[in-house]
């Protein structure tokens, strides 16, 4: 049971920190002013708001795994 709870921790760990670097910059400067209507075009930020959703779920499942780890030991 231990050893499924660290591999749980591992993934949601490692998920969460792909989906927070696969998130961009809320501050793009210059670039992201000039090339804003391109990026709603190609629907880049429907992809952003699937990476914010799965952080948030990788984040929540990260804590509780946490917990019951803290609470089991």
């Amino acid at each position: 049971m231990y050893i499924l709870l660290y591999v749980l921790e591992v993934i949601a760990c490692l998920g969460l920190i792909a989906t927070v670097l696969l998130q961009s910059g809320k501050s793009a400067g210059l670039s992201g002013s000039i090339a804003g209507g391109a990026e709603t075009f190609l629907g880049k930020k429907g992809l952003d708001e699937k990476f914010e959703l799965w952080s948030k779920i990788f984040a929540v499942a990260f804590m509780v795994i946490t917990l019951v780890i803290a609470i089991v030991m």
